[in-house]
C-alpha cells in the first residue's frame, strides 16, 4: 500500500513499536539527510485465511509526499522482499484493484495476482477490490531493481 495522507501519530507510533518488537517482522525506514522521509514493514500471518494464504506478506509503506516518484518507495520495497526472501521461497501483499501505483511499483519484482476479495486476513477493501498477490523469490529476492 502506498499511503496518500499521513498516519495519524498514535496509531502509527503504535505500529512502529508492534514491529519492531516482532522477530518475525522487518521494519525499514528511508532516510533522507538527518529526515526520515518514509518507512515499511512486513507480517507474518502464521495461517491461512480462505485464498489468502500462510506466509510473508508487504504490509505497506508511508513515503512523505515531498519524495514520493524519488525512490524511496522502491528502496524500501525492495528492502522488505530481501529480508523476505531470506526466509521464505514467496512474499505476497494485498491492495485495494484501484491503488494503481501500488500495483506499478510492485510489478518491478513480479508480483502477480492470485485472488480477488473484499477483504484478506481480515482487511477489509472498498467496494470489495481487494487484490492478492504474489512473487516468487529465490536468488533474484536479493538483486536490486531500479526505481
Amino acid at each position: 500500500m502506498v499511503r496518500t495522507r499521513p498516519l495519524d501519530a498514535d496509531s502509527g507510533v503504535d505500529q512502529v513499536a508492534r514491529a519492531i518488537s516482532d522477530d518475525h517482522r522487518a521494519v525499514v525506514v528511508a532516510v533522507v539527510g538527518p529526515r526520515i522521509v518514509g518507512w515499511g514493514k512486513t507480517h507474518l500471518f502464521a495461517d491461512a485465511d480462505g485464498v489468502a494464504p500462510a506466509g510473508h506478506y508487504l504490509a505497506g509503506i508511508t513515503v512523505d509526499p515531498e519524495f514520493r516518484r524519488l525512490g524511496a518507495g522502491a528502496a524500501l520495497t525492495q528492502a522488505r522482499i530481501s529480508w523476505v526472501g531470506e526466509r521464505s521461497a514467496s512474499v505476497y501483499y494485498f491492495t485495494n484493484r484501484r491503488n494503481t501505483a501500488s500495483i506499478a511499483l510492485h510489478q518491478r519484482w513480479g508480483f502477480r495476482e492470485i485472488a480477488r476479495g473484499p477483504s484478506f486476513h481480515a482487511v477489509p477493501f472498498d467496494g470489495g477490490a481487494g487484490l492478492l498477490m504474489q512473487a516468487d523469490l529465490g536468488p533474484s529476492a536479493t538483486r536490486h531493481i531500479s526505481p
